[in-house]
């Protein structure tokens, strides 16, 4: 980039720089939940069933995570500004198509090409906001990186009932639009590449892109439809798992040793760095994984209709909304990781909350555990942004925050995935524990199939039918009881894994300018 573009970069307020580039963030991330409530009105408007619209969902995620470590590789190659402005109004473009799909796989070859361009928005992002403020402000800068990055996917599933219900799924696609323009033209006239970045002349490691690929992709297909296919019983998840063994360790091997890496793996050798993106990973595990099950405990046991549903999780996006500014201002005055450790505290206090949940539960007995979480929010990305990547030099930053954001995001896969799983199974074994304590012979059993049984003869059902109605309802209530101590151990165990990093916190290193004056030593 010429000198007097950098010059000129020098003048610009950084606030704006942020905008810039958050707009198309926020858009990008936002798409990763928005279309998850779509799901049955694409299926229905494309003649097509709900297992086969969920690739939809999973032809994002999928070029969304393989174009994601690239990112700080094709910045250097082909000018950081130009890889932005390329992959918002890429980005862009590509809902406009997915808008206009006229039938399920143009649908997703769009989502493919959507997923691929918004790839490495987060992490330019990133790289750009903490470049564009001084070391003592970025802390304010992470706090509104977080902001996007966390209250978008919780507004997702609630601005898309909305916008599905209102007027039609292609909407949702749409509304990205306006944003996506308005993001380009900040980006042609706000960003500017810093000296260090020009286009690099070393040969391009194929090698490394073909065997990212692979196993990038065949992870993310795994961890998206294992539970579907029922895991390791299915011959295409062994597969999967294959490729994405071999495939990721080939890529290890490879970036390791080969001269010019797409993926410089030699940042981990920083301490602190290693062990914030092991943090990222777990977190991204717990948080992403907490998310999946609340929903499903508000719509399949309490019977919140999806909207409702979608309201009553509101509260956490709130509490990070309320607090991210906040902790962004902490930041500058107190030690950013005690500001981390208050947040694995407060934040597993919330999931044991949720944990302590029953059957009677009301909406504030779920509002406040959610308002802690969302606080605690940011109070763990903030701080473990600003620690992780505070001793990487600025020419390695682009790399450095595509493996940060990568890791977080496949931390959210496999909480999903393992979630998802683990509530799955705990249900079958409840029924059958408590399903033992239902039987013919059980006095109190006995007395509750009559009484229900009785009360169906006197609305004037046969007596045969109303005894065979009364072990469907006791069957249903054994069922529920079933999914509500599942939901509950889930809840505990995810608490639990918080409260498990506090220790890791020892092994980073104190900001170099950043926090307060009294020490963690």
């Amino acid at each position: 980039m010429a000198a007097n573009e950098h010059h000129d970069h020098e003048y610009i307020n950084p606030w704006i720089i942020a905008v810039a580039v958050m707009l198309g963030t926020f858009m990008e991330v936002l798409d990763t939940t928005v279309v998850n409530v779509a799901l049955p009105h694409i299926a229905g408007s494309l003649s097509a069933s709900i297992d086969e619209t969920t690739w939809v969902l999973t032809s994002y995620l999928v070029s969304n995570a393989i174009v994601l470590p690239m990112t700080g590789w094709l910045a250097n190659y082909f000018g950081r500004k130009r890889i932005l402005m390329m992959s918002v109004f890429g980005f862009t473009v590509a809902s406009l198509a997915c808008g206009l799909a006229p039938n399920l796989p143009m649908l997703i070859i769009f989502r493919v090409i959507q997923g691929a361009t918004g790839g490495g928005l987060q992490p330019l992002s990133q790289a750009i906001m903490l470049e564009a403020f001084p070391s003592e402000k970025r802390g304010k800068a992470m706090a509104f990186w977080a902001l996007g990055i966390v209250v978008a996917p919780m507004l997702g599933p609630v601005l898309g009932g909305w916008i599905t219900d209102t007027y039609t799924w292609r909407w949702v696609f749409y509304i990205n639009l306006p944003v996506g323009i308005l993001a380009t033209i900040m980006a042609k006239f706000f960003i500017f590449d810093p000296p260090y970045i020009k286009r690099a002349s070393e040969k391009i490691d194929y090698w490394g892109m073909g065997l990212l690929t692979i196993g990038i992709g065949s992870l993310q297909i795994m961890l998206d439809k294992g539970q579907t296919e029922d895991w390791f019983s299915s011959n295409i998840i062994r597969v999967l798992l294959f490729f994405a063994v071999v495939g990721l360790a080939a890529f290890v091997i490879r970036e390791l040793f080969t001269e010019h890496p797409v993926v410089d793996l030699r940042v981990f050798k920083n301490r602190t760095y290693a062990t914030g993106v092991f943090m990222m990973t777990v977190l991204g595990f717990v948080l992403y994984g907490s998310t999946v099950l609340l929903p499903i405990w508000l719509q399949t046991i309490m019977g919140y209709p999806a909207l409702q549903a979608g309201f009553a999780l509101l509260p956490r996006g709130l509490g990070s909304f309320l607090f991210m500014p906040i902790v962004g201002i902490l930041m500058s005055k107190i030690e950013p990781r005690k500001l981390l450790m208050t947040g694995l505290i407060v934040a597993g206090y919330s999931l044991i909350l949720l944990g302590g949940l029953n059957l009677s539960a009301g909406y504030w007995e779920i509002f406040w555990p959610q308002i802690l979480q969302g606080t605690a929010m940011g109070l763990l990305f903030v701080p473990l942004t600003t620690i992780t990547n505070d001793p990487i030099p600025r020419e390695r930053m682009g790399n450095a925050t595509s493996i940060f954001n990568l890791m977080r995001n496949i931390g959210a896969s496999i909480g999903i995935a393992v979630v998802d799983t683990i509530y799955s199974r705990n249900i079958q074994s409840n029924i059958n524990v408590l399903g033992t304590h239902v039987d013919q012979y059980s006095q109190s059993t006995r007395s509750m199939v009559h009484g229900i049984a009785g009360a169906m003869t006197s609305a004037g059902a046969p007596p045969t039918v109303g005894l065979q109605q009364a072990y469907g309802i006791i069957f249903g209530m054994v069922a529920r009881h079933a999914a509500m101590i599942s939901f509950v151990k889930s809840f505990r165990l995810l608490g639990i894994m918080f409260f498990a990093l506090i220790p890791l916190i020892l092994l980073m290193r104190k900001p170099k300018h950043l926090g307060g004056d009294v020490s963690m030593h």
